[in-house]
């Protein structure tokens, strides 16, 4: 629904807070399930007063950050809405990152105190042995080996915390959480947001366009430190009330179909309803022996983002299940997803509509609304957009120009007011003077059945000029030549859009959300690897 037909939060609003009394009347449900066991809303709630409580008493202070480097589990919603109920910052972290990489985020955020998986602190304890900046206490979550002076262990120190009483004061455009952005070159960005901001996302797309319920079971197989994941795995099932799965180890899809089926690492769980992933898992899933028969799951909705996602794959998972992938885009920037196709209306190979709350320009080189039809870069305003990148007024000036967040993609407006996606704005390729989109190229050869994924990028020739090449990931056991593949681009699509270079590769090169790492390719390709 529109932001206008959305109440705003008052003055004096703080999500956790918000969070907790929307779920006060279910004490008893259980709000997250994980690998060793449950979590129901009313102990949720003493946790998280406890460890508000816990992180005043070190001595934080109001807007002072927290690194939050966690595997999901039940702990890392106490941990996240723990520091937001205080009025500290929880910077969550993606975990599968280097010593390096965490020594940066310590550094860039100043962080005054770390929460972290007990498997994850040897990792923690080389970044901060990298790092100048020194960190207060180190609270551990199922810590797996003796503990430091400076550690505590989170159940040991939840209990000795009295809940906090009421939450810090704070407004609606408040800091209230960090998330990096992956970026595709040099060094992650701080992306500030707001209380207010997963309020908005979560009205406008997780009840507006999902339309979650408390009967609802979500399992996401993006990580809650992602935008895409913490929306899906805790800011709109805690708005509907809505039990989550939450999964540790990787989104392999034999992992994902054990909790499909209802069964968790250390037990059973409920069946999922709704399922959230991304193109890459999607097709890792089809392409499964272990992949279940349709009577098998509880599915009623599934969502997609992270890419756009291939029409093939869209329809072969529909011809599987019989349930829809409703795609969508959204971006660390603006938390989620603006974007998005619906559940009663899927238009496959598009990205869908315009969520309600949000609007979209298509700008040219010019700065100017190109027509419908044409290929643009795309502009988005809406009231979940972060409020700047931290520590970096050059990027923050690029990206959020006034109202406007600009996203990097390039979009094409269709006849019925769905968009369809053309590739990063730095993955576009202009062939003879003509822009073609490397994901309408690789969208086209996953339809050949002997192929499961494709990356194009642009090479220059002898006379520096772009020509188009494949990196192909061929399905186990199937084989196609060069030119078997070439042909059947050139049947589906206009014939200078072919692959002029074709490369089968064993795997791509892909960042943690699993999306295409382009660039990687192209430096590959510069250095004649």
């Amino acid at each position: 629904m529109p932001s206008s037909q959305v109440a705003p939060p008052p003055e004096r609003f703080n999500f956790a807070h918000h969070l907790l009394q929307r779920n006060a009347a279910r004490a008893g449900k259980m709000a997250f399930i994980d690998d060793q066991g449950s979590l129901a809303y009313g102990a949720l709630d003493e946790r998280v007063r406890r460890l508000a409580s816990g992180l005043k008493g070190l001595g934080l202070k109001r807007e002072e950050r927290v690194l939050l480097l966690m595997q999901d589990s039940c702990e890392w919603p106490v941990a996240f809405l723990g520091a937001m109920y205080a009025g500290i910052v929880p910077v969550a972290v993606n975990t599968l990152l280097t010593p390096d990489d965490y020594a940066y985020m310590l550094e860039h955020s100043r962080a005054q105190a770390v929460l972290v998986s007990g498997a994850l602190l040897p990792t923690l304890a080389a970044a901060m042995v990298k790092s100048d900046h020194e960190v207060g206490k180190v609270i551990v979550a199922r810590p797996a080996a003796p503990l430091q002076p400076n550690e505590v262990e989170l159940e040991a120190f939840l209990a000795a915390h009295a809940p906090a009483t009421k939450p810090a004061a704070t407004a609606p455009d408040d800091p209230g959480f960090w998330l990096y952005s992956s970026g595709s070159t040099g060094r992650p960005k701080g992306t500030v947001h707001t209380h207010g901001n997963p309020y908005w996302s979560s009205e406008l797309y997780g009840m507006g366009i999902l339309r979650l319920t408390e009967n609802d079971v979500c399992f996401s197989a993006a990580k809650l430190f992602f935008a895409y994941g913490l929306g899906n795995g805790l800011t709109f099932p805690m708005s509907a009330g809505a039990c989550t799965v939450l999964m540790a180890e990787r989104p392999t899809p034999e992992a994902t179909f054990r909790r499909w089926l209802g069964r968790t690492a250390g037990g059973t769980c409920p069946r999922p309803t709704v399922f959230f992933g991304a193109p890459t898992g999607f097709a890792g899933m089809l392409a499964s022996p272990a992949l279940p028969a349709r009577s098998e799951v509880a599915l009623r909705l599934v969502s997609s983002a992270g890419e756009a996602l291939p029409a093939e794959l869209g329809e072969r998972f529909k011809a599987h299940f019989g349930v829809d992938i409703v795609d969508g885009i959204g971006s660390t920037e603006m938390l989620h997803i603006y974007i998005s196709n619906l559940p009663e209306r899927v238009r496959y190979g598009s990205t869908g509509w315009v969520v309600p709350g949000y609007e979209v320009e298509l700008r040219g080189e010019d700065g100017l609304p190109v027509p419908d039809g044409e290929i643009g870069d795309l502009y988005i305003q809406g009231p979940s957009s972060a409020i700047m990148y931290w520590g970096n007024r050059a990027k923050s000036r690029e990206t959020f120009q006034g109202g406007w967040t600009k996203s990097g993609d390039k979009y094409m407006k269709n006849a019925d007011g769905s968009y369809t996606y053309g590739g990063r704005s730095d993955d576009m390729l202009k062939v003879s003077g003509i822009y073609v989109s490397p994901f309408e190229v690789e969208a086209t050869l996953v339809q050949h059945p002997a192929v499961l994924e494709a990356a194009v990028i642009g090479v220059s020739d002898a006379d520096g000029l772009v020509k188009t090449k494949a990196f192909v990931v061929p399905k186990a056991g199937a084989t196609a030549s060069e030119d078997e593949l070439k042909a059947f681009v050139k049947d589906k699509l206009a014939p200078y859009k072919y692959p002029r270079l074709i490369e089968f590769v064993a795997e791509l090169p892909k960042t943690a959300t699993g999306k295409i790492q382009r660039f990687k390719l192209r430096e590959r390709e510069a250095q004649g690897q």
